[in-house]
């Protein structure tokens, strides 16, 4: 036991020297990943295709109409590990990519804090428009935009759901159920023909405000990390 406390400490102490960085950076969009490109079915292909034809001919949508660019998705497609986070921020609308601000980069860190990185996993948020001033969604802009991130998941099929954040917990978990309560726990759930196997964990700009919680992150990686997908 005390040698298994060691090791566990150890682990630990690397991940905080990983992610405990400064996170000093410039606001430009992290420019990457963008010419990489994985083997998919046709069928995936063609299905991922539509959605995005779908999302972009929504009408009467003030994110749409004052957004850059639509933020569908990052990573690798064929991927069993989908993660979902809120809305696109000022890097991401510029970028037309998730996660690629000052959270971004420490998703990144936490990622590898754990072996992957985002040729090995599948990146989107809950809504594809950056909504003003980085605000969180409205309820109403979650609740247009629950479909296609519904059939976004039937599509790439993962067998393990990662939910970055409050808002993604409420819009696919519910609003009766809060992250301090809900993270660190395995939910089994049903999106269309999926079933998948659900973890709530905080959301990297959450954990650069709060730093004190990315003990209870770690916890929650590692859930991920020892699960047999």
């Amino acid at each position: 036991m005390i040698k298994k406390n060691n090791i566990d400490l150890i682990k630990l102490i690397q991940y905080y020297k990983l992610i405990n960085h400064n996170l000093i950076y410039n606001n430009k969009a992290i420019n990457r990943y963008k010419n990489v490109s994985f083997e998919i079915s046709a069928d995936k292909f063609d299905n991922l295709e539509r959605l995005k034809k779908s999302i972009r001919s929504i009408k009467k949508c003030s994110l749409k109409d004052n957004a850059k660019n639509m933020v569908f998705s990052d990573g690798n497609p064929k991927s069993k590990i989908m993660l979902i986070g809120e809305a696109p921020g000022a890097n991401e609308d510029e970028e037309g990519l998730p996660f690629v601000g000052r959270a971004g980069a420490l998703l990144d860190k936490m990622l590898s804090a754990i072996n992957l990185d985002r040729k090995k996993v599948y990146i989107s948020n809950i809504v594809n428009y950056r909504p003003p001033e980085n605000r969180r969604p409205t309820d109403e802009e979650i609740k247009r935009y629950l479909p296609f991130i519904t059939k976004h998941i039937e599509i790439i099929n993962p067998k393990i759901i990662v939910l970055l954040g409050s808002t993604a917990m409420n819009a696919l978990i519910g609003n009766e159920v809060v992250i301090s309560k809900m993270r660190g726990k395995w939910i089994e759930k049903k999106f269309g023909s999926c079933k998948t196997s659900v973890i709530i964990t905080f959301h990297p700009a959450f954990l650069m405000r709060q730093p004190a919680q990315k003990k209870m992150a770690w916890i929650d990686l590692k859930m991920i990390r020892d699960r047999k997908i």
